[in-house]
């Protein structure tokens, strides 16, 4: 909403008619929609003023569900789409040589499109435990405790080089396929991977308690990357603008410093409180963004205020 003039980085959404679309036409595509997806690329490339699959100077993107009502958990997001062999350098270079961070963007990225696209999407149903993300998983753990360190953050360039490599052989030896080290392929993977989940197992158990119609279907949100995984002056988080457990008017959250949205959710680490009423048992000794990052926490304070003004009901923002 252009009056609200929020921080939003641009994107473009795939509407839920071609979702609509996409089941009732055996899982195929409107014939225009190819063009029109290039069309919004190319607008969203020349506001950041940088190119998708670009060797010195690439965007990368987010692939998220957009439902009508919100199904937390249940569809499926692929982030950091258009890294590649051949863009890494160039994100290394815009980045101001943080090879870390590269490597570790690169690393979730083949982890979630894995997940996500080539085993969920496709309709393979691994025996417990052995999903190609907890096999992935396993491999960082081992290399983790190979290197004496708990957390994914203390892994260095080297370590995730490593990591990601390993990582493709998994993927080629379980799934008998390549990942796709090409921007294009990798966005359309994205794209197709949030309709099919609408029609996946958790999304439907989930429509059934909520009464939400199969025919809504889910939009697709294609958005420009922001990074959390930067360094510890970057950070994401999730909150609320009211307390959720007892509806208290007070704003309310969490943080990670370092991090993409799933490690706050994933359970890895403990993630902050933004404010001394977000403080739990869990997280007492952690410091708030408040304190942390007091620029950043008022504007942050300033627009959940504005959202909530504005949509008259709480609101849960997802914020980097």
């Amino acid at each position: 909403h252009k009056n609200l003039k929020l921080p939003v980085p641009p994107g473009f959404t795939i509407t839920t008619d071609v979702c609509t679309y996409y089941y009732a036409n055996k899982r195929s595509y409107p014939k225009e929609l190819k063009e029109q997806v290039n069309k919004a690329l190319i607008t969203i490339e020349k506001i950041m003023d940088k190119k998708f699959g670009d060797v010195n100077n690439p965007l990368l993107v987010s692939v998220r569900s957009g439902a009508r009502r919100s199904m937390p958990g249940m569809m499926e997001t692929v982030l950091n789409i258009g890294l590649t062999e051949k863009t890494i350098p160039g994100l290394i270079k815009q980045a101001g040589g943080n090879e870390r961070f590269v490597y570790d963007a690169y690393r979730r990225l083949i982890m979630m499109y894995s997940d996500v696209v080539m085993e969920k999407a496709a309709g393979i149903e691994p025996k417990e435990d052995m999903g190609i993300r907890k096999q992935l998983e396993r491999i960082m753990d081992e290399v983790k405790r190979r290197r004496g360190v708990k957390a994914d953050t203390d892994l260095n360039a080297n370590d995730l080089k490593e990591i990601c490599s390993s990582f493709k052989s998994k993927i080629k030896e379980v799934l008998g396929k390549e990942f796709p080290d090409n921007p294009i392929q990798q966005l359309w993977g994205g794209i197709g991977a949030v309709f099919a989940s609408w029609n996946g197992k958790r999304a439907i158990s989930c429509r059934r308690i909520e009464n939400i119609p199969d025919e809504w279907g889910t939009a697709v949100n294609v958005q420009v990357m922001v990074f959390g995984n930067m360094g510890s002056d970057s950070a994401t988080g999730v909150a609320f603008t009211r307390n959720p457990g007892n509806g208290d008017s007070h704003f309310y959250g969490e943080y990670l410093m370092n991090a993409q949205g799933e490690d706050v959710v994933a359970g890895i680490r403990t993630p902050a409180p933004i404010n001394s009423f977000s403080q739990s048992a869990h997280n007492k000794d952690l410091v708030t963004l408040e304190k942390g990052m007091p620029k950043i926490y008022q504007e942050l304070f300033a627009i959940q205020k504005r959202l909530e003004k504005h949509y008259r009901d709480m609101q849960d923002i997802e914020f980097t």
